[in-house]
């Protein structure tokens, strides 16, 4: 603080940057259960003591996205200890509020009056603590309702196919140092990827230039929870994707501390690489010594300080190979012993003699890497049992591995991937589905796997509910919406819902695949609170969104402007002078939770309509229902070949009896015109033989292929 002189620190803005901080990591071992807490009170401690502006956390903040109540307390009590104070905040936040923090209050949690907030601590959602759930909430919400932080970084997926997204940063204005600040809470990287290729479809939002600040006068920093390095490139998000006018970059997600800034070459930006705060898995990147970031702007320019952690256990990690070791013998299993005992022995004084205060030694992590090629492998929990006390996870020192004949980088791939196991390749309901050649009939294939995705992993109970609820939803409002009200009978309804189904399939078969998302959109289906990103409803509601403003797409990211006016919230918190330098267009999302109103409302109307026609018609809503289901299944397996299917039986009207294993193209034209009167035969032939002279699209989706 005292290398800055008054005048300078009026015009400095302050941040310190920690990603990954992981609570409630590993909270039921007596041993390291309390590792990640202290590591995030340190944190903040640091933080204190620097007196920055504010806290940036970089996403992971929760190792669990459901955390337990005991997590839940000690992170709310450490927040309560350093956040609240009556230090007064130095900066503030000129653009819409209401657009950077979507939630009930929507403004910066220092501005509210019933809180003294002398830390502000800003945070994303990383891949662990993401928003789930039929109402799209994160475990940050939950900090973010208690006042103690700031959650941006949220994206609402519109638009159809892969999805489309907008970056709205936080302008931020500490005397003459402008600050724009984006976040982007973690999106599937497959996803994600396709998204930064396809040109529009990753917005990103710049200031408007005013007088005396222009365009070029703002820093512009991005946080972001992807992965970086990665041996499938589709698996990672590239640096060349993100824009050239951005100025900083800090990279959650990456465990490996790399926190001092790095210039990528030819887009003009600096990334940094903080790290995990506490190490979650025994690899040699997380042995380094653990870092946070001291961040101070002014003006265009900044000065970084890395910042050691010294509450964090320590890590002592070391790869060894049996065959270049002289003195084991391939045939004696102790002296393969012995020497192991050795190694393990100097690593524990290793670690000791790094410890800085003796008062608070902790025991060492330990982990050895042994090539065990030609030789015989020991238990690696029996070795570990001499070793209780001594370090901090006896039962898994060891792991053994061999070469590979084609090399020793696969090996390491192999590995780092056993030891993450929320980056193992998972097989879905698609590759399944390619393996055995099954054709979906009733539920599309990347509905199921979204589906499968938020049961397993996100401990969603109510996934597979969502899905059939929402593709029921769907059929319905196609009916209603293609069909007269006036012209619409009741013996036509199975033909109907054969053409939808088609329908449905065609257009599904156009958009992308893997683009559904539970929770990240809203919803416009009547009666289901979950949405897909190929929703027809939603592309409509999404073509009546506003576009004015200043746009740079992904693609070209270039500077265009375009003046609007912003909204105004009436309470003026921070605004007077600064007025004019809010964001531009950010009604475009607002105009879209209305448009989204709307078309919900218009669906409704619809579906009224259609269901006072079917009661009309003297037919129960529950028969209507069942005969969906059953036409859509007969109308799809007639094009296939070789199968045989048992046709449902309906309970409605006109249907006496089951036929099984009948596998003729007649019997969709038999089954509608069953139960009719003797009179209209000739009408119901005429009416068969167009319908069979009518040439069937057959319906086809190679789910084995990867996508192009």
């Amino acid at each position: 603080m005292g290398e800055l002189s008054r005048e300078e620190m009026k015009n400095t803005l302050r941040v310190l940057v920690a990603t990954d901080c992981h609570l409630g990591y590993l909270e039921k071992d007596e041993i390291r259960r309390h590792d990640s807490f202290k590591a995030f009170e340190e944190i903040c401690s640091i933080a204190e003591q620097k007196q920055v502006d504010f806290l940036l956390l970089g996403g992971d903040l929760f190792h669990e996205n459901k955390p337990s109540r005991s997590t839940l307390v000690k992170a709310i009590e450490i927040l309560r200890r350093h956040c609240l104070n009556d230090k007064p905040v130095q900066f503030q936040v000129v653009s819409d509020q209401t657009i950077n923090f979507p939630n009930t209050f929507g403004h910066v949690n220092y501005e509210d009056p019933h809180f003294n907030v002398g830390l502000p601590v800003f945070s994303i959602h990383g891949n662990h603590d993401d928003p789930a759930g039929v109402d799209n909430l994160s475990a940050v919400d939950i900090l973010s309702a208690c006042n103690l932080v700031n959650y941006f970084g949220k994206m609402v997926l519109g638009g159809s196919g892969v999805g489309q997204i907008t970056l709205c940063p936080i302008l931020i204005r500490k005397g003459s140092t402008s600050v724009a600040l984006y976040g982007l809470g973690n999106i599937r990287d497959e996803r994600l990827n396709r998204m930064f290729q396809t040109p529009h479809a990753v917005q990103w939002m710049r200031p408007e230039a005013q007088e005396g600040c222009q365009v070029t006068d703002w820093f512009n920093i991005l946080v972001l929870h992807q992965n970086r390095v990665k041996a499938n490139p589709k698996n990672a998000i590239n640096e060349h994707f993100l824009p050239r006018f951005l100025d900083f970059i800090v990279w959650g997600h990456e465990h490996e501390c790399l926190v001092d800034p790095l210039e990528v070459p030819g887009m003009g930006f600096h990334i940094t690489q903080p790290g995990s705060s506490v190490a979650t898995s025994l690899i040699d990147g997380e042995s380094k010594p653990k870092h946070v970031l001291l961040l101070e702007i002014k003006g265009n320019q900044y000065r970084p300080t890395k910042i050691p952690l010294t509450s964090v256990r320590p890590f002592e990690y070391t790869e060894i190979v049996l065959k270049d070791e002289p003195d084991i013998d391939s045939n004696d299993q102790n002296s393969i012993i012995e020497h192991l005992d050795k190694v393990v022995q100097n690593l524990i004084e290793k670690s000791s003699k790094r410890v800085v205060n003796r008062s608070e030694l902790k025991l060492p992590l330990v982990r050895i890497k042994v090539d065990y090629s030609g030789f015989m492998t020991i238990n690696p929990q029996r070795f570990g049992q001499k070793y209780v006390g001594k370090v901090a996870n006896p039962q898994d020192i060891l792991i053994f591995s061999k070469a590979s004949r084609k090399g020793r980088n696969e090996v390491k791939i192999d590995d780092s991937e056993r030891l993450r196991p929320e980056e193992l390749n998972q097989q879905n309901i698609e590759a399944l589905v390619a393996e055995n050649n099954l054709k979906m009939e009733i539920l599309p294939v990347n509905d199921l796997d979204v589906a499968l995705h938020n049961f397993v992993n996100k401990d969603d109970k109510m996934a597979f509910y969502s899905c059939v609820q929402y593709n029921l939803e769907e059929t319905r409002n196609k009916i209603a919406h293609d069909a007269d009200s006036l012209k619409f009978e009741e013996e036509d309804l199975i033909l109907k819902v054969g053409e939808c189904l088609e329908d449905r399939v065609k257009e599904r078969n156009i958009h992308s695949k893997n683009d559904t998302d539970f929770g990240s959109k809203s919803s416009t289906a009547v009666g289901s609170a979950v949405s897909f990103s190929d929703d027809e409803d939603t592309v409509k509601a999404s073509g009546s969104k506003s576009t004015r403003g200043r746009k740079v797409s992904s693609s070209a990211a270039e500077d265009t402007s375009t003046k609007t006016s912003t909204r105004g919230r009436g309470r003026g918190r921070g605004r007077g002078s600064s007025s004019s330098l809010k964001q531009t267009t950010l009604d475009a999302a607002l105009g879209f939770r209305q448009s989204q109103r709307s078309a919900t409302a218009a669906v409704q109307s619809t579906v009224n309509t259609d269901a006072m026609n079917s009661a009309s018609s003297g037919e129960p809503r529950e028969n209507e229902v069942e005969e969906i289901n059953d036409s859509s299944e007969n109308d799809e397996s007639l094009p296939s070949k070789g199968r045989k299917r048992t046709a449902p039986r309906g309970r409605g009207r006109g249907s006496t009896q089951s036929k099984r294993g009948r596998k003729s193209d007649n019997s969709l034209v038999k089954r509608t015109f069953v139960g009719r009167d003797n009179g209209d035969d000739s009408e119901d032939e005429d009416n068969a033989r167009k319908l069979l002279n009518k040439s069937q699209p057959r319906v086809t989706r190679n789910y084995g292929a990867l996508r192009r």
